[in-house]
């Protein structure tokens, strides 16, 4: 499985990973919220899963630099990309990257990392089949008191018809699909899993957002 979707994400991004900084900015919105909300701990560690051409990385770590942050994609060219991004901006010291599938992602064995603060995911649900699965892994790898963060694309009910449906017309070319059980399954996952779970539609619905918190050990 990973093969495969290492592939299609190569094929899909090969030449878009040139321009994919300059074109998302318009659309993906709620990044840098999301990233204005991790507040790490110092000498934290945060892992972004997802992390594409390594864009949110590093601005999170310039926001805070006081914490460690790590990064996985299945995509080896985005990679390539992040690699280069974050050498550029000269954090290769507090920045790793590495290729790996989400939905069986061993910490441990790739980044030699057991347990993270935070994780936050940005606009890869939508293009990942078994989103479910990297949800449920990703709740599993929070520290006492860690925080996992996921902003994606929303329903769009709070906005006209006709634009709701070009967007998803279009979102498609490139295998995103919306996920609008999303919010319903993160519900579900935190109370199975004794998390607190905050949920927002921001941006009239073209967002979602949600918080899912690690209880404090004795707490």
């Amino acid at each position: 499985m990973a093969v495969a979707a290492t592939a299609l994400m190569n094929r899909i991004y090969r030449r878009q990973r040139h321009i994919y900084d300059f074109t998302r900015k318009y659309y993906l919105l709620g990044r840098d919220q999301l990233i204005a909300q991790l507040a790490p701990p110092r000498g934290g560690s945060v892992l972004e899963i997802g992390c594409g051409t390594g864009r949110n990385l590093i601005v999170a770590a310039e926001r805070y630099p006081e914490a460690r942050f790590f990064g996985i994609d299945v995509s080896t060219a985005m990679l390539t990309t992040a690699i280069e991004a974050i050498s550029r901006a000269g954090l290769s010291g507090r920045v790793r990257v590495a290729h790996a599938d989400a939905t069986t992602f061993d910490p441990l064995r790739v980044l030699g990392i057991v347990r993270f603060d935070r994780i936050f995911i940005s606009y890869s649900l939508s293009m990942i089949p078994a989103w479910q699965a990297v949800v449920a892994n990703a709740a599993t790898l929070l520290a006492p008191g860690g925080q996992l963060h996921i902003v994606d694309f929303g329903g769009q009910r709070r906005l006209p018809r006709w634009f709701r449906y070009m967007l998803r017309r279009w979102l498609a070319l490139f295998h995103v699909t919306p996920r609008d059980e999303l919010e319903r399954a993160l519900i579900a996952l935190s109370a199975r899993a004794g998390l607190n779970c905050a949920t927002e539609r921001p941006y009239r619905d073209y967002a979602q957002y949600a918080r899912l918190e690690q209880a404090v050990e004795g707490a």
